[in-house]
């Protein structure tokens, strides 16, 4: 009977620890659940982070980028750098910038195109140039091959005769086209006065009437 109550009192000893045991153990929370749960979340909100960070600096690049434009834009542009008076000394808005950019670039195809027509009009010159020369080289060869042939026949007197009547005859005609005013519209006056009155045409009649004036003296 002793062993029995002493075996008794120590199932019931067993009983209330395992009893105390599971209270204490239900009552502790569930600590590896929350560190799951609180790195999980602290990952999203650090993935967050980063993407908006990626995202203002991608941005401010794209600000920075657009800022060297502008400001290689007022550094390039001529008219940028000229002091505007309607807006004093304020920094150039991007809208200005702009607007004078693209007048600058229709300005220079305008050069361009008027610089194409010079070199078109030049390159005429040098191939009328190397026609007269090639002429003046026959000329100069046909009086050393046949030196007395022609001798004597036209003085110098009349041949200035002749030039002069040439000329005076173009001076009348540039002297009533011709003005003076600026060395602009003298330029202009001149181009306009040799497309109108030095045609070959034209030419050859003055040519053709001072020689008429000249006859009795050139026979």
């Amino acid at each position: 009977a002793a062993l029995f109550m002493e075996n008794a009192r120590k199932g019931s000893i067993v009983s209330r620890a395992n009893s105390i045991g599971s209270t204490s153990a239900s009552s502790v929370p569930n600590t590896d659940d929350e560190d799951s749960d609180y790195h999980q979340e602290a990952y999203k909100e650090s993935y967050k982070d980063r993407r908006r960070r990626a995202h203002s600096q991608a941005e401010q690049k794209r600000r920075d980028a657009i800022k060297k434009g502008y400001d290689d834009l007022q550094a390039i542009v001529p008219t940028c750098e000229q002091q505007d008076f309607s807006i004093g000394s304020q920094k150039l808005s991007k809208a200005i910038v702009l607007q004078k950019t693209i007048d600058y670039i229709q300005f220079l195809h305008k050069e361009k195109k008027k610089q194409e027509e010079e070199v078109s009009t030049l390159r005429k010159d040098v191939m009328a140039l190397k026609i007269m020369k090639v002429n003046y080289e026959q000329i100069v060869k046909a009086h050393q091959d046949n030196p007395n042939e022609g001798k004597d026949q036209v003085s110098d007197e009349l041949k200035f005769n002749v030039f002069q009547g040439i000329m005076d005859s173009l001076f009348q005609s540039f002297n009533a086209s011709i003005s003076v005013t600026s060395f602009q519209e003298l330029s202009a006056c001149v181009f306009s006065w040799i497309e109108e009155h030095c045609k070959p045409q034209t030419l050859r009649d003055i040519v053709i009437g001072v020689l008429h004036q000249l006859k009795s003296q050139l026979y």
